[in-house]
């Protein structure tokens, strides 16, 4: 992580906690231009909020205009919708709410686990225009932290920052001439790590199965096409140019092999499996422990 010297600039946003770290102190109109933009995304994306633009499509169908950084998310989505064969899906904010992870974290199951609904039924997401016939529960989850951790980046960039690193607890994005070093946590002891990465510069992200874990064996990594938890990866690392996509990609490896994936995009990474096994890259840049 980043040396002693560094200053950190920490506060809470779209629900998990963020680090900037800088050589120096940020100034405070920096700082206030980074919380803006995390309160706009936030008030566009967010299915936690009621008066956020996802939350609106939740209670009315209809065509809904969002900013800009619609179109790359929605372009990166239907991309991976595919690759998965529906596994991967902005639509499974629904199946989220009936396993009790809703807007008010009941945390209490409504039931059987359910599938969302098709994309192609339910869903035209056209740039940054996304229309709807029924009511849907978009989740973003899966791509969107890391997003906004790219659009923090450009910001700190636009700004005069040319050396940082953006910590969205699990999405982390380096810029700078020396590379850092991070721990891989263990998925079943976050005191402890299975490895460490260096990373020079772009984007390390992580995903597991033991975060937003409630119930029994529930937790919020979902099928697409059924609704259920994924049961046979517990943890995956990505790592990519874009802390978007390096995001996006450690969800999807909970559904597809790594060589899949790599196919169509240029990424790093590693997956450990239910049964203690893993597999990864040949690129992959870490160490992991024996």
């Amino acid at each position: 992580m980043p040396q002693p010297a560094w200053e950190d600039f920490r506060f809470d946003g779209i629900g998990t906690r963020w680090e900037i770290s800088t050589p120096l102190p940020l100034s405070g109109p920096i700082r206030a231009r980074l919380l803006t933009l995390v309160e706009k995304y936030d008030g566009e994306w967010s299915r936690f909020r009621p008066d956020s633009t996802v939350s609106a499509m939740a209670r009315e169908p209809g065509r809904y205009e969002l900013p800009a950084e619609a179109a790359v998310l929605g372009q990166l989505y239907r991309s991976l919708y595919g690759i998965t064969a529906g596994a991967m899906t902005p639509l499974i904010g629904s199946s989220l709410e009936r396993l009790g992870y809703d807007a008010a974290y009941s945390l209490q199951s409504a039931g059987s686990p359910v599938a969302p609904p098709r994309w192609d039924e339910a869903l035209d997401w056209d740039g940054s225009v996304l229309t709807t016939s029924a009511p849907v529960v978009l989740d973003i989850g899966a791509a969107g932290k890391g997003q906004l951790v790219d659009l923090l980046a450009a910001e700190l960039r636009s700004c005069g920052e040319d050396s940082f690193i953006v910590d969205a607890s699990g999405d982390l994005f380096h810029r700078g001439p020396d590379p850092v070093s991070v721990a891989l946590e263990h998925p079943y002891d976050p005191a402890k790590a299975i490895g460490t990465v260096q990373v020079s510069a772009g984007a390390l992200c992580a995903s597991a199965s033991n975060r937003r874990v409630w119930g029994d064996g529930l937790h919020h990594v979902l099928d697409g096409t059924t609704g259920r938890p994924v049961t046979t990866a517990v943890a995956t690392w990505t790592m990519a140019e874009s802390t978007m996509v390096a995001d996006a990609l450690a969800t999807a490896l909970f559904f597809v092999p790594g060589a899949v994936l790599e196919q169509t995009f240029d990424f790093s990474w590693l997956t450990v499996f239910s049964d203690g096994s893993a597999a990864y890259s040949g690129g992959f840049e870490g160490t992991l422990f024996t």
